[in-house]
Order: structure tokens, then C-alpha cells, then sequence
């Protein structure tokens, strides 16, 4: 009895993974960070970042959603609109390897297997999760120029919104932009983490606000998967 549960319940699941419409693409856009050094603008894009985005679209409302994002990030005083940070001039450059992991939420619905064409169906839309990032470790040397001395990875919060729309009825076209919350304070080197000392005395700015970073752009996605069928009662197909 067991076993046959077991069997009903793998293959209930088989037939589900196959009959859900699933999304792969791309992510092509603009970086940021908000920190110690450089502009305080939330969204100011002066940076690349490109990636790769997979979706499970469980219902019209909502998907579950796998993101890998690769971005360069840099910071400079001389372009801030702090008058403080102006005069101090300092700069960094770091780079985000990113893994995202959440649902994205349609706020009307975006049936993938209703696509008939271009912009038969637009949404905007929410997504949210966990991410995990990998960057360069820095710190202040000789008062300005910023230095890498070690690696380190930590999380961060996502959160997105943007608006999608049908490109064909295959293709999808979605804009967004994503900040993240993350747990550290030194993607600009103003507060090293890995060790104590000597970098301790090195810190500089406001060491109790983590940095942001912010990706926004373009995703374009590909679907796949067949169509859910609805059979009548007592027939084979």
C-alpha cells in the first residue's frame, strides 16, 4: 500500500513539472551601490551587470524564480551629491557574483499558455527571496587609494518591481529594477571584516548602515512546457 502511495505521488509530481510553463533567459542591465563612498541615489546605474534567470510558473499569479547575476560595482566621491564626500575624493571598484533564489508575484495575471502575440499580456510584478553574494574584501590604504586584501561572501534581501509583457508567444519581455539589503557594510572597503587588525583603525564613514547594491534592466525569457490538459470526465485524453 505504501509503495503504491509512493508511486502515485512521484508520478502525480512528474506530470505536474511537465505541465507547468517554465522560463529561462537573460538579465541585461545597469549596477550600483549605495555605501560609505560615492553618490547616496538609490537608483544610478553607472555599472554592468549581466545574468541568467529561470522560472516555475505555478499558477498565472505567481512563480518560483532562480537568478545568477555577475556585476561590476564602483563608488566615487567626485561624482557624490555629499559636498563632505567631494572634498574627501576617495574611489573603489569591486565585483557582485550573485545567486538569487524567491517568488515573483504578478499583480494581474499572466497566463503563459494565453500568449498570443506582442503585448497581449503586461503585468507588473514583484519578486523577493534570499540572495547570496560573493565579493572583493577591501580596505583604505595610505588614506585614499582602496586595495583588495582578502575575499568574502555573505546574504543580502531582494526586493524587485517591474513589468513584463509578450514579445510572441514565446518570448517574454520584462523590465525591473532590484535593490538588496545586504549584511555587510564594506563592499567599499570602509569597514573590513575579515580580520580585526590591522584594519580596525582603518574604518571610516558610518559603520553601524549596511551597503546596498541595485541592479535594474532588462529580462528576456524564453518559455517552455506544455499546456495543463483539461480532459472531460471518463475519457482517455
Amino acid at each position: 500500500m505504501k509503495t503504491r502511495l509512493i508511486i502515485l505521488i512521484v508520478l502525480a509530481f512528474s506530470g505536474l513539472s511537465i505541465a507547468q510553463t517554465h522560463e529561462v533567459g537573460l538579465f541585461l542591465g545597469g549596477s550600483n551601490v549605495v555605501s560609505d563612498i560615492g553618490s547616496t541615489i538609490l537608483v544610478n546605474p553607472n555599472d554592468i551587470v549581466i545574468g541568467g534567470v529561470y522560472k516555475w510558473n505555478k499558477t498565472p499569479k505567481y512563480s518560483f524564480r532562480l537568478s545568477a547575476n555577475y556585476a561590476n560595482v564602483h563608488g566615487e566621491d567626485s561624482k557624490s551629491n555629499n559636498s563632505k564626500r567631494i572634498k574627501r575624493d576617495y574611489s573603489f571598484r569591486n565585483a557582485i557574483r550573485e545567486v538569487s533564489v524567491g517568488i515573483e508575484y504578478n499583480f494581474f495575471n499572466f497566463d503563459l499558455h494565453d500568449m498570443n502575440g506582442l503585448f497581449t499580456k503586461v503585468t507588473p510584478y514583484i519578486y523577493t527571496g534570499l540572495s547570496f553574494f560573493h565579493y572583493d574584501a577591501l580596505y583604505l590604504k595610505g588614506g585614499k587609494s582602496v586595495q583588495k586584501y582578502n575575499e568574502h561572501s555573505t546574504f543580502a534581501i531582494p526586493l524587485s518591481l517591474g513589468v513584463k509583457t509578450t514579445l510572441s508567444s514565446r518570448f517574454i519581455l520584462g523590465f525591473e529594477t532590484g535593490v538588496r539589503y545586504t549584511f555587510t557594510d564594506d563592499i567599499d572597503g570602509s569597514n573590513p571584516v575579515r580580520d580585526k587588525e590591522p584594519y580596525e583603525s582603518l574604518k571610516f564613514g558610518n559603520t553601524k548602515n549596511n551597503d546596498w547594491y541595485v541592479f535594474t534592466g532588462f529580462v528576456l525569457t524564453y518559455t517552455f512546457g506544455k499546456k495543463p490538459c483539461v480532459c472531460p470526465e471518463g475519457s482517455k485524453y
